[in-house]
């Protein structure tokens, strides 16, 4: 496929200085070293992330993308592919995990209409509560498991969507979430291409599928690997295997990354995002806090997939499944923790407390 589509460079943030600058403030401060565990390097990565000893997380945003897939029409979930417009509702309405946690936290909750095979009311918006934006490629992907789920130029427009949607928000944070009922397929399928993954490995029951659906959702999925073989690339698999959600979230990921904002990865299918965007710029990575390890087993292929960058360990272990970017809020307070930490915990010096002796 040929994309028409500007993909932002991704510069490398190692900066060795600034690092070892870092180190020695957390190294300082009146605790034994290493005694705040993973809020240490989590400091570190924030700090790195945002060019700064004393970085400040400032009007953090929660991206939700929502999009409905031809596969779903193949019985790959538990769930009629109606859940999806009616979850949006539901996030819109302040009734979901998501917006529930967003609320909770401060986070500014945005709900983006990437393919939805329904359309929505335009409403209108009170200050701090969630807000729904329409950039609807198409009702609706086509079944991955027949041929390519989009074509070349409707990735492309994603993409963009998805780009354009971040430039447009305030804040150095951006905490990702998805909705699309099918969209665990679409995950695994990526996996499976771009990792070389076995496919059973990368499936699981998704939204709930008993042992009988999980198979019938195995078979499906290879028929979409057969059917779109060729591709291989990251793009290609995306337009191939993906959803209008995914695609336009790695566009979010990939211009949160090029602005050196903070990427919170929720799950299993916003980490397939990161996965194609990393991909097509490594250096994104450097810019992700990977929220949590899901349930479903696909994720863990993943991340150990994403193991030589130490970012990847997840915050969190704590057997969720939902997505939404459920994830992502419950472990923000973590986040600013290390940032308060870093920020205002005295040094030794700075408190009058004797270090250990030597």
């Amino acid at each position: 496929m040929t994309f028409n589509c500007t993909i932002p460079v991704i510069f490398d943030l190692h900066d060795t200085a600034l690092t070892a600058r870092l180190q020695h403030r957390i190294d300082h401060k009146t605790k034994p070293l290493g005694a705040l565990g993973r809020l240490e390097p989590l400091a570190l990565r924030i700090g790195q992330i945002l060019g700064s000893e004393s970085p400040q997380l400032e009007h953090p945003q929660m991206l939700v993308c929502a999009a409905d897939h031809g596969l779903a029409a193949r019985g790959v979930s538990a769930y009629p592919s109606d859940v999806t417009w009616q979850m949006v509702e539901n996030f819109l309405a302040g009734g979901a995990a998501v917006s529930v946690l967003a609320r909770q936290h401060g986070l500014a909750l945005t709900v983006v209409d990437c393919g939805v095979a329904r359309d929505f009311a335009l409403r209108a918006v009170a200050p701090g509560q969630p807000r729904l934006l329409v950039h609807k490629v198409a009702p609706g992907t086509h079944d991955a498991s027949s041929g390519p789920a989009m074509t070349a130029a409707q990735c492309a427009q994603a993409l963009a969507n998805g780009m354009e949607v971040v430039r447009n928000l305030p804040g150095n944070a951006l905490l990702l979430g998805e909705m699309g009922i099918g969209n665990t397929s679409v995950a695994s399928l990526l996996l499976a291409r771009l990792c070389g993954i076995p496919l059973d490995e990368c499936t699981g029951a998704g939204t709930g599928l008993d042992a009988a659906g999980v198979a019938r959702k195995r078979a499906v999925l290879a028929q979409a690997l057969e059917a779109n073989e060729g591709a291989v690339e990251p793009l290609d698999a995306l337009a191939a295997l993906g959803g209008f959600e995914v695609a336009t979230l790695v566009g979010a990921v990939l211009q949160a990354a090029s602005e050196r904002r903070v990427i919170v990865v929720d799950g299993f299918i916003t980490s397939a995002a990161v996965l194609v965007a990393a991909r097509l710029q490594p250096h994104v990575l450097q810019r992700c806090v990977f929220a949590h390890g899901s349930a479903e087993p696909g994720h863990a292929h993943l991340l150990a997939h994403l193991v030589p960058h130490p970012q990847a360990r997840p915050l969190l272990d704590m057997g969720l499944r939902l997505g939404e970017g459920s994830g992502a809020a419950l472990a923000w307070p973590l986040l600013q923790s290390a940032c308060c930490l870093l920020r205002e915990m005295a040094s030794f010096e700075a408190a009058g407390v004797a270090t250990q002796a030597a």
